[in-house]
C-alpha cells in the first residue's frame, strides 16, 4: 500500500485526465469529485475509477472538450445537457441553478441529461446543504438489475442522496444504491481477486454467484427485494422520462473500456424550508429528531463516519494499493 496526500492524489488524478483528452476544468472536477470519494473511504468510487474514465475518453466514450450548459428553463425547473462529457461539471452547474432557482420558488428540480457516471451522489449535496436548503439526489445508470420477477438487466443500480442541513453540525448526508450494494464493490472485489457474499448478485444465467467477475458479467440483487426494485423504477423514470436521457439498458456498461456514449440522467430537487415550515420550526424538528435517536448509544448519523474518515485523509493522507498508483503514475505520464 501507499500513501498520498489529497493534493498528491489530485494533481496524479488530474494529469491522467487530462492526458486522456479531458479538458482542464472537467480534470480538475473529476479528480477532485474521485479524490473526495477516496477519502471518505469509497474506494469503488475513487480513484479507481480513474482508469475506467481515462479508457471512455480515449475510446471516444467520452468527449473530453464538452462544456455542460442549460438546455431549457422554466421557474423552478431546468434541464442541463452534460454534452457527453463527464459528469462532474454538469451536475455542478445543476445544483448551483438548482439553488438560485430555490432561493426564488421555493424549490427547484434540476435535470441532467446526455451524461456519465457522477461518482457519490451526496457529494453532489453538499452545496445545497451549505445553502440552509435541503437536496435530494438521483442517478440511473447503466442496466444492472431486473424488473421484479425479471431475467434480464434494465435497470442500473440507481442511486439516491438526501442532504439536511443542521445549525452547528454537519448536515445529514444519506447516500444508497438500490442494489444490495453498489456496483463499484464488485468491481474493486473482481480487480483484486476477492469472493463477494452471496446475495450480492447473480451470474448471467440468473443463478446466484460469490464470484466476483462473474457478478459483473451478470446482474446485481435489488435492495430489498421487490420494494428495491420498484425505487429502482421510480428513480429510471425520474433520471430518463423528464429528462430525455438514456434507460440504463440503453447504455453501455462502464466496466467495459468500449462500447456507446452512455448518455444517462442525473436530477437534483432542491428545498428551501423558509417556503414551508420555516428555517427555525425545520431547525427544531431536525435537532428533536437526531436528539431521540442519538439517545441510543448504537445510533451513528449517516454521513458520520465518512465525515470522520475524510478529515483524517485531509490530515494523514489517503491509503492507496500500490498497484492503483502505478497504475495512475502510468497513466499521467
Amino acid at each position: 500500500m501507499a500513501r498520498l496526500s489529497i493534493e498528491e492524489s489530485t494533481g496524479l488524478a488530474t494529469r491522467a485526465l487530462q492526458r486522456a483528452g479531458a479538458g482542464a476544468s472537467m480534470a480538475d472536477a473529476t479528480a477532485r469529485a474521485l479524490v473526495k470519494a477516496e477519502a471518505q473511504g469509497l474506494a469503488s468510487h475513487g480513484l479507481s475509477r480513474v482508469p475506467q474514465y481515462c479508457a471512455h475518453l480515449r475510446l471516444g466514450r467520452v468527449d473530453g472538450a464538452a462544456v455542460p450548459r442549460v438546455l431549457r428553463a422554466r421557474g423552478g425547473a431546468l434541464l442541463v445537457d452534460a454534452a457527453d462529457g463527464l459528469a462532474f461539471p454538469a451536475c455542478a452547474l445543476a445544483v448551483a441553478e438548482a439553488i438560485s432557482r430555490a432561493r426564488g420558488h421555493g424549490v427547484a428540480f434540476a435535470g441532467v441529461t446526455n451524461s456519465h457516471h457522477f461518482g457519490v451522489a451526496a457529494d453532489h449535496l453538499e452545496p445545497v446543504a451549505h445553502a440552509g436548503m435541503v437536496g435530494l439526489a438521483f442517478g440511473n445508470s447503466p442496466s444492472a438489475m431486473p424488473a421484479w420477477g425479471g431475467r434480464r438487466a434494465i435497470f442500473g443500480t440507481n442511486p439516491i442522496a438526501a442532504a439536511f442541513p443542521r445549525r452547528g453540525a454537519p448536515p445529514l448526508a444519506i447516500d444508497l444504491s438500490l442494489s444490495e450494494v453498489a456496483r463499484g464493490k464488485v468491481m474493486v472485489a473482481a480487480r483484486e481477486g476477492k469472493p463477494i457474499p452471496l446475495g450480492w448478485a447473480l451470474d448471467r444465467e440468473g443463478n446466484p454467484t460469490t464470484d466476483a467477475k462473474q457478478a459483473l458479467e451478470g446482474m446485481m440483487l435489488p435492495a430489498g427485494g421487490v420494494k428495491g426494485a420498484m425505487l429502482a423504477l421510480v428513480v429510471e423514470l425520474l433520471c430518463c422520462a423528464l429528462t430525455g436521457a438514456h434507460m440504463g439498458f440503453e447504455a453501455d456498461t462502464f466496466f467495459k473500456d468500449e462500447g456507446n456514449r452512455p448518455k444517462i440522467g442525473q436530477a437534483f430537487l432542491v428545498i428551501d424550508p423558509e417556503a414551508l415550515a420555516g428555517r427555525a420550526v425545520f431547525d427544531e424538528r431536525i435537532e428533536t429528531l437526531v436528539r431521540t435517536m442519538l439517545a441510543d448509544p448504537e445510533v451513528r448519523l449517516p454521513g458520520a463516519r465518512r465525515a470522520a474518515l475524510a478529515e483524517k485523509a485531509a490530515a494523514e493522507g489517503v491509503e492507496i494499493a500500490q498497484s492503483l498508483v502505478d497504475q495512475l503514475k502510468g497513466l499521467a505520464g
